[in-house]
């Protein structure tokens, strides 16, 4: 049985938080927690949120009880998000692009069977 939790828009790069998708992806749910919550970067909290929301999903959806130490992070991916664009005034009357990136991430749990 599988679960998942979708944060879409989310005001972070894709790539830095593929980072932390990185870091968590195969593990045992209790270790992923583990791992983000110790890691220094905002894009970590985020993922910690998302696991812990793909949990409550899990228990939501089965009618008994779940293991959480039985629960395995099976896929977790993050895709580039609309971006938006904002100008900067530079030298000579010039200015430049700045993209605001954001991300949909994905993190889908299971049983480690």
């Amino acid at each position: 049985m599988e679960a998942r939790a979708v944060w879409k828009y989310a005001r972070v790069s894709p790539r830095k938080m593929r980072l932390i998708a990185d870091a968590i992806r195969g593990k045992d749910v209790n270790t992923a927690v583990s791992v983000v919550k110790y890691t220094n970067r905002k894009a970590a909290g985020m993922m910690e949120k998302l696991l812990k929301s793909a949990v409550a999903n899990m228990e939501s959806k089965s009618e008994s009880s779940v293991d959480i130490n039985s629960l395995k992070v099976k896929t977790v991916f993050v895709d580039g998000g609309p971006m938006m664009k904002r100008f900067m005034p530079r030298a000579m009357g010039r200015a430049s692009k700045i993209l605001k990136r954001t991300s949909h991430i994905t993190v889908v749990v299971g049983d480690s069977e």
